[in-house]
C-alpha cells in the first residue's frame, strides 16, 4: 500500500505533462485559424508561455536528477525535450518571420508522449533493433527512386519535354509511382515508358511491404526482450 501511495505523485505529474503536451499541440493548431480575435491570440500566447515554462522545468529537473547527465542530454528523449522548448526561446525578442521554420519544431512535443506510453517505448526499441535494416532499406529506396527518375526521363523526355524536363523533374513521378500513390499529374505515353512504369509499380509494391515486415519482426523481438 505504501509503495502504491508513493507512485501517485509521479503518476499525477506524468498525466499532467501528457495533458500539457496535448493542449500545446491543440494551441499550435488554433493559432493557424483565420480571423481569430486579439483576445484569443493573447490567451494562446499566455498558454504557450505557461506550457513552455512547464516543459522547461521538466527538462531541467530531468537533467539535475539524472544519474548520467551527459547521457540524458544526448539521448533521444533528452534531445526531444530540448527541441520542444528551443523554438520559444529562439523566437523571444526576434523577428518571427526570419525564424518561422523553427516554430515548426514545436511539433516535436508530440514525441514527448512516447515517454509515457509502453507501446511507443516498444516501438522505439523495435526501431533501434532494426536500425541497420531500416538504414539499408532507406538507401536502396533512394537509389531506386533515382534510377526510376533517370529511366522515365530517357523514355518520356522526347515525347513530353514539358512534363519530364530533366531527371530532377522526373523524380516527382518516381516518388509517386514507387509509393504506388500515382497522382496522375504526369504519366507516360510512350510504349517504353508504360512498360517501364509497370515494372516500377511491381517494385513499388515490394518497397511498400518490406518496411512493415522489418518493423513487425523487430516489434516481436522487442516484446520478447520486455518479457
Amino acid at each position: 500500500m505504501k509503495n502504491q501511495f508513493q507512485r501517485i505523485p509521479r503518476r499525477v505529474i506524468d498525466l499532467f505533462i501528457q495533458l500539457m503536451i496535448v493542449l500545446s499541440i491543440i494551441e499550435f493548431s488554433i493559432e493557424t485559424l483565420p480571423d481569430i480575435s486579439n483576445e484569443t491570440r493573447r490567451l494562446l500566447s499566455a498558454f504557450e508561455i505557461f506550457s513552455v515554462t512547464v516543459f522547461t522545468i521538466e527538462y531541467i529537473a530531468r537533467v539535475v536528477f539524472s544519474k548520467d547527465k551527459k547521457a540524458f542530454i544526448f539521448s533521444f528523449f533528452g534531445i526531444v525535450d530540448l527541441l520542444a522548448i528551443l523554438p520559444f526561446y529562439l523566437s523571444t525578442g526576434l523577428d518571427l518571420r526570419s525564424i518561422r521554420a523553427f516554430r515548426l519544431l514545436r511539433l516535436i512535443r508530440i514525441l514527448k508522449l512516447a515517454r509515457y506510453s509502453k507501446a511507443m517505448k516498444r516501438l522505439h526499441l523495435a526501431f533501434m533493433i532494426a536500425k541497420e535494416e531500416i538504414v539499408l532499406f532507406t538507401f536502396v529506396s533512394l537509389l531506386m527512386i533515382y534510377l526510376s527518375g533517370v529511366g522515365i526521363y530517357y523514355f518520356e523526355n522526347p515525347a513530353q519535354p514539358d512534363s519530364f524536363k530533366s531527371i530532377f523533374h522526373s523524380l516527382w513521378w518516381a516518388v509517386a509511382t514507387l509509393t504506388t500513390v500515382g497522382y496522375g499529374d504526369i504519366y507516360p505515353i510512350t510504349v517504353g515508358g508504360k512498360i517501364f512504369t509497370f515494372l516500377i509499380l511491381i517494385v513499388g509494391l515490394g518497397i511498400v511491404s518490406i518496411p512493415a515486415g522489418i518493423v513487425a519482426s523487430a516489434l516481436s523481438k522487442a516484446r520478447e526482450m520486455e518479457d
